[in-house]
């Protein structure tokens, strides 16, 4: 169109020119402005949803300690703080396409003036002027759709591009032919002068070292906050070490394929998490394709038969979503159950055991006494009492292994394991006492 614009009269096609410029350094000063805005306004939308998840999710214990009105204050401000990153946005769009509009009829203004006095000198006739004026309005109609379409891609990319951060994050690891395949691990798990940090100027863990033979139980022991949940994680390989080693089975855990380390490693946590399915469904989950009978045999290890079979619809029951229908003891057997379908070669628990009761803790710890049979066993307990059994404890103190052996050994040691189960033996012994008076 252009082109034939200038065939009609190119002066006067000189004079559409003018507007373009001044649409692409708008639209250039629009984007990043206009950008950031978006993006900041995405970001308080997402704390506002986080919000409402944690108040909904939490909403019993929001309504025990009577805190209704500073959820709803807490989401109004990041409501009110979102909705004046739009406003601005808005706003700025409001100054911006006026702006744009202005500029493009500028051109039309003035090729209507120099086409007139060109009809006047008698350089061209006014049929020619109202021709020119027709295409003219084509030539223009893709500047005048320029700024609602940079409005509408700034949005877009803002909602895209953290949509493509998950999209081109690289894999925890491809299926290299050069990684070591071990189908079939025995369990033995050496860690040499590892250390790891989240930040790797702040390591959670230092020089830690350590050997467990297959089929060996170890206590990991410490403080809160000392390093033996990450300690777990680097055995699954969550995370890599920042230096030093874990090897398994003498082969470096960065050298095994990840599917193989993971088929052969089974964790049971604190707190269990069940999909929105049937319990038969769950249990399963650790072994696609396993029949009934080994689901069964699998739940009668745990302990877990006797409450599945008392309800109604048996191994058929719906759990509700994180397995909201059963009671936490409940879930913990059906989470052991699924580990024991699984038989891994290295165990991990984690805190299997706390936040039940007595009665409950007890069927807990026979199904797991029974799961980490001939497997080598990682162990996290809150109650040490419950690690008695293990073969060695080994004690984190401060992201460093300072203590390492039997309970009967460690005790004679007299150190921070020692000064541990001490403190919980005074403190039951003051919640005993505290019954008696009541």
């Amino acid at each position: 169109i252009g082109a034939f614009l200038f065939s009609m009269n190119w002066r006067l096609a000189c004079f559409i020119l003018i507007p373009i410029p001044l649409v692409v350094l708008g639209a250039r000063w629009f984007w990043k402005k206009v950008r950031g805005l978006w993006h900041r306004a995405w970001r308080r939308r997402s704390k506002m949803y986080d919000i409402v998840n944690d108040s909904v999710s939490g909403i019993r214990v929001v309504r025990a300690f009577g805190q209704q009105k500073s959820e709803v204050g807490r989401f109004s401000y990041t409501n009110d703080d979102a909705r004046n990153y739009d406003t601005v946005a808005e706003k700025v769009w409001a100054t911006y396409y006026p702006l744009l509009q202005f500029a493009v009829q500028l051109g039309t203004i003035i090729v209507w003036y120099a086409g007139g006095l060109q009809i006047l000198t008698g350089g061209m006739t006014f049929g020619t002027l109202m021709a020119f004026h027709f295409y003219l309005a084509m030539f223009y109609g893709p500047l005048r759709h320029l700024s609602p379409m940079v409005n509408w891609a700034s949005r877009a990319m803002t909602a895209a591009e953290r949509i493509f951060e998950v999209i081109d994050s690289e894999p925890e690891q491809l299926d290299d032919s050069r990684l070591v395949s071990k189908s079939k691990l025995q369990g033995e798990v050496k860690f040499h002068n590892m250390t790891f940090g989240y930040d790797s100027h702040k390591p959670v863990l230092r020089d830690i070292n350590l050997h467990v033979k297959p089929g060996e139980m170890i206590g990991l022991v410490g403080h809160s906050g000392a390093g033996k949940s990450t300690l777990i994680n680097l055995i699954c390989r969550f995370y890599i070490p920042d230096s030093g080693s874990i090897t398994i089975d003498g082969v470096d855990i960065t050298e095994i394929r990840l599917e193989d380390l993971r088929q052969q490693i089974g964790v049971v946590l604190q707190e269990p998490y069940l999909f929105n399915g049937t319990i038969a469904e769950n249990i399963a989950y650790a072994k696609p394709g396993a029949g009934m009978e080994a689901v069964i045999t699998a739940a009668k290890a745990a302990n877990a038969h006797e409450f599945i079979v008392k309800f109604p619809d048996g191994y058929d029951t719906e759990v509700g979503e994180r397995g909201g229908r059963l009671s936490g003891g409940e879930r913990q057997r059906i989470s052991i159950a699924r580990a024991i379908l699984h038989n891994p070669r290295i165990l991990i628990l984690d805190e299997a055991t706390s936040s039940v009761d007595v009665q409950t803790e007890r069927k807990i710890q026979q199904a797991i006494d029974r799961l980490v049979q001939n497997r080598t066993t990682f162990a996290i307990a809150h109650r040490l009492s419950t690690l008695r059994n293990a073969d060695r404890l080994f004690v984190i103190d401060k992201g460093r292994g300072v203590e390492c052996g039997s309970h009967e050994e460690l005790m004679k040691k007299k150190g921070i394991y020692y000064n541990l189960v001490e403190t919980q033996r005074q403190a039951s012994e003051i919640r005993s006492e505290a019954q008696v008076i009541e």
